[in-house]
């Protein structure tokens, strides 16, 4: 078994799974975890144009109960949960007092006591304790992770082949709205989320489901040629979709304003944890924002390179690589915010040599209607 730091590396159910599929498999954060299957470009392509399968099991699960489960989760998160509905998710953060990012997170309501949370793999225990430490409310806040199996089918036939298998009609659930029913005989969280950019759902299951699901959900697939799919696909496919991954476009040091979130903060909603950092740098004004950019140089733009503007060092890549839908080199960075009109002529240092790029807008890829 692999290890790190001399621990065994941490598995989901589905590891042996993968193994017996031939994925290559690499340590992700402390799991093992696969990168590829049949190959990164052509699992990519084929969750841009049928349907793949992924396992996200090593995402975190936290559930926040009781009478004041919504003040909680209303202090420490910028977004409106007090807007949600029941059976609706919301894309959200938890914030330091600073301003910056714990993580960020998907809060689902499940009903106006109970609320669960998914959190980044790498984050989980960090975001528990965060959670712990700031609930001076009515609420019971459990560390879920265990439990928890998580699938995301994705794709444009992703609905044909989850509507196969639930036993609910999912025909009403709009984007970012989930239901709770069954997949396959299993009782499963069946949510309209993903991190693709494309049409799909995320199944929520119990640990000891997860192979009985993946073999359902593989089986009613076939007829639209799903392949199980890696983390290589999902990164290539959430780059062009543009959307942030933690410790890259997000960080202790970033904070939602500059990584073009302000969608995501809600001043008016009163007090939560990092609005006063937030409201003094939002009338002040952000000095740096995510953008985008396109290699028009030979080269590809790789995350940490330095971005250069006349000779002069202006910011850096957070994400980038080509895009297998696109066919070019491209990528996110943090530029001044002068310099972060689409056309913008920028360099990207590749082997200590500038190489030219433009800004582009984002996101790189957007699903047609």
């Amino acid at each position: 078994m692999s290890e790190i730091a001399g621990e065994p590396l941490k598995q989901t159910p589905l590891n042996a799974i993968h193994r017996a599929l031939g994925a290559k498999m690499v340590d992700f954060g402390g799991w093992d975890m696969p990168v590829h299957y049949s190959g990164i470009i052509d699992e990519h392509n084929t969750v841009r144009n049928a349907v793949g399968i992924f396992d996200v099991s090593h995402m975190g699960e936290i559930e926040i109960r009781g009478p004041e489960a919504l003040a909680l989760i209303d202090f420490l998160t910028p977004n409106a949960a007090s807007k949600l509905k029941d059976g609706q998710a919301q894309y959200s953060a938890l914030l330091y007092e600073h301003g910056g990012f714990v993580d960020d997170i998907l809060v689902h309501k499940v009903s106006a006591h109970h609320y669960f949370l998914c959190v980044n793999a790498s984050n989980q225990d960090k975001d528990y304790a965060h959670i712990r430490e700031h609930n001076t409310f009515q609420a019971e806040v459990e560390f879920a992770s265990a439990r928890y199996a998580l699938l995301a089918v994705q794709g444009p036939h992703a609905p044909s082949v989850v509507r196969k298998l639930a036993d609910v009609d999912l025909t009403p659930v709009r984007y970012y709205h989930f239901v709770d029913g069954s997949v396959g005989g299993v009782p499963a969280r069946i949510a309209r989320t993903g991190y693709t950019g494309e049409l799909g759902f995320e199944l929520y299951v119990a640990a000891e489901e997860a192979v009985r699901v993946w073999n359902a959900v593989l089986d009613a697939g076939a007829e639209f040629g799903i392949k199980p799919a890696g983390l290589g696909a999902r990164n290539t496919l959430r780059l062009e979709a543009a959307m942030a991954l933690y410790g890259h476009e997000i960080t202790a040091s970033l904070t939602p304003l500059e990584a073009g979130l302000e969608r995501i903060v809600k001043f008016e909603k009163g007090n939560f944890l990092g609005r006063k950092a937030l409201l003094e740098q939002h009338e002040r004004g952000v000095h740096r924002l995510l953008t985008g950019f396109e290699m028009t140089g030979r080269g590809i733009g790789r995350d940490g390179y330095e971005i250069m503007i006349g000779g002069a060092p202006a910011g850096w890549v957070t994400s980038g690589g080509p895009s297998p839908t696109l066919g070019r080199n491209i990528g996110m960075c943090y530029l001044p915010v002068a310099h972060t009109r689409p056309g913008e002529n920028i360099q990207v240092m590749i082997r200590n040599q500038p190489v030219e790029a433009v800004t582009r807008p984002m996101p790189f890829y957007k699903r047609a209607n």
